[in-house]
């Protein structure tokens, strides 16, 4: 007995030392392979990587997962394409329109979108309040405390305008937001939403429930979960002025029975637009529509479309309102209050069926195009990236799981096989890439809503940024070409001249039924809060020749992919300056 346990104890031994000999040659043949792929990558990094894009940037973003170590593998070639067309089938071009680079792909874009994304998470712009301009704010602000009262997202108390500061959020910020735009209350809840309205809430509540701590100001409270806290908004601090103004629509014919199409109307002698626009101001409508001494209060609707406006001429009288259209035209002016009737948005209550791709080139209007769609469908719109400022405003879907589905269609910037194939479906939107490489810089140097400076046009950042980035471009449409499985695409320009009729074709792809007075108000709203800043150079050129020889080639070969699929070609102001 003792013989054999003294065998199996020696037997154990030997396989315990066998194993851990085993363990040792696996982990020292794997650090060995390990050590042999990352000099082979910085070897490849090296021969690839120009001048202007030292390689610790990209041995950084492998060391963080932005970018994988199989995309630095091939040696990078000069200036190219770098898009796989075989499968396209397209006509084949000619061969002053079909450079090499169309020939074969290497990683040199896939390099280019991750080193975007790296700088687009690791360097967020400032956040700022969606709809007005971040200032400072004190612990002190006035207006009387109301109370607290029951908020209901869907079935809103306030029904004015809506603003987020989901970092900076004050009871003075939120106050001066709606006092700029007219309306007599303003509610905070959540700690980081505010709400404006000139009518005060019915449920009251008790004070205790009002417990959300002010994001931007410790010690102040700003509501709390479904609750708001309420204060009457006084005048503006001196020296501090309106954001917008009354706003002049044009001169329209006057429909057959004004009080049906208008629910609200005062009859006032030696009317004036000022007068007529507080008076629709406080109705909490964003239309004031003078016709004699009438003044009515609306909205845009299938009546009264706003769509075919006619001569001033036929409007115009004297100075004052009061005589200017006699009956048959009617004056029309924007007040300073939000329409409201598309601003509801939320989740997807199930999962969608369909992952929806809303693609683009960076710098190519997705922001705008999300601002669009959210309040055409009601639905939040997703990202594959986390814009910080975005989410700031009001965006919800940037915090959202991108692979979640809660969301009508997901943002995304990439173009490479194996993200695109994620997708089951997506909305191709393409931007003039002269515009669009413009407004991307202008994003990088100043943010969404800025322009960059003359200094940042006139250094070696614009050229390098052209000749890398406008291949992207190209490169985008191209890649979806390929790989996309179902697309609807839509060039930025033809939505912003046809507003209504492209957002349907839109929302009709998304699988949504809407009405046709909510499309009317997301035109009311088409803006949003996404117009740039600042003084913008009139006729300003920063593209050299050879940047336009350059971009001219990558616009007729995706015109030439576009038409070889079916689609419609490229805008005609897109043909080569």
């Amino acid at each position: 007995m003792a013989k054999a346990f003294f065998r199996l104890q020696k037997f154990l031994r030997r396989t315990q030392f066998l194993l851990f000999f085993l363990t040792a040659a696996y982990l020292m043949a794997g650090s060995l392979l390990l050590l042999q792929r990352t000099r082979l990558v910085i070897q490849q990094g090296s021969r690839g990587t120009p001048t202007n894009q030292a390689l610790p940037v990209l041995e950084e973003m492998s060391r963080v997962g932005i970018i994988e170590p199989r995309t630095l593998q091939s040696p990078r070639p000069g200036l190219r394409l770098l898009v796989g067309m075989d499968a396209l089938q397209e006509p084949a071009l000619d061969q002053q329109h079909s450079p090499h680079w169309l020939l074969s792909r290497n990683s040199e874009l896939r390099q280019l979108r991750r080193r975007w994304f790296h700088r687009l998470t690791s360097e967020q712009e400032p956040l700022q309040t969606a709809g007005f301009k971040a200032t400072k704010h004190t612990a002190e602000h006035k207006g009387t405390y109301m109370g607290c009262f029951t908020h209901d997202s869907r079935e809103r108390t306030l029904k004015g305008a809506v603003f987020y500061d989901l970092r900076k959020m004050t009871v003075a910020h939120c106050q001066e937001a709606c006092a700029e735009r007219a309306y007599s209350y303003a509610g905070l809840a959540y700690g980081a939403e505010c709400y404006c309205g000139n009518t005060l809430p019915a449920a009251a509540t008790k004070p205790e429930e009002c417990n959300s701590e002010c994001k931007g100001e410790k010690g102040s409270v700003c509501g709390g979960v479904n609750r708001l806290s309420v204060y009457s908004v006084e005048q503006l601090r001196p020296g501090a002025r309106r954001r917008r103004n009354v706003i002049y629509r044009g001169c329209f014919r006057a429909p057959e029975n004004l009080t049906d199409t208008f629910p609200a109307s005062l009859i006032q002698p030696n009317l004036t637009v000022e007068m007529c626009s507080e008076f629709c101001s406080k109705k909490e409508f964003p239309l004031a529509v003078i016709r004699g001494q009438e003044c009515y209060c609306g909205y845009p609707t299938r009546q009264f479309s706003l769509h075919e406006d006619m001569d001033r001429l036929r409007c115009s009288g004297t100075r004052n309102a009061s005589s200017a259209a006699g009956g048959e035209y009617c004056l029309v002016y924007q007040t300073p209050v939000q329409d409201t009737r598309c601003t509801d948005r939320k989740f997807l209550t199930t999962k969608s069926k369909v992952f929806v791709a809303l693609s683009s080139f960076p710098g190519a209007g997705n922001t705008w195009a999300r601002h669009l769609i959210e309040h055409a469908t009601g639905y939040y719109t997703g990202s594959y990236y986390f814009d910080g400022a975005l989410y700031n405003k009001g965006f919800k879907g940037e915090k959202d799981h991108w692979r979640s589905r809660r969301t009508i269609c997901v943002k995304t910037h990439e173009s490479g096989k194996t993200e695109i194939e994620m997708f089951d479906s997506a909305i191709l939107l393409i931007r003039n890439p002269y515009k669009s490489l413009m407004a991307e810089f202008n994003r990088k140097y100043a943010g969404h809503l800025g322009y960059a400076t003359d200094r940042n046009w006139k250094s070696k950042e614009w050229p390098d940024f052209v000749n890398t980035y406008a291949s992207w471009w190209a490169s985008h449409v191209l890649e979806w070409l390929k790989y996309g499985k179902r697309l609807l695409v839509v060039h930025y320009e033809d939505l912003k001249q046809s507003l209504i009729p492209k957002l349907k074709e839109m929302v009709e792809f998304l699988n949504v039924t809407v009405t046709e007075d909510r499309l009317l108000c997301v035109e009311n709203n088409r803006d949003g809060n996404f117009k740039r800043s600042g003084a913008k150079q009139k006729n300003f050129e920063p593209f050299t020749q050879e940047m336009k020889d350059l971009i001219n080639r990558y616009i007729l070969t995706v015109d030439e992919a576009l038409r070889g699929r079916n689609f419609s070609g490229l805008p005609r102001e897109y043909v080569p300056r």
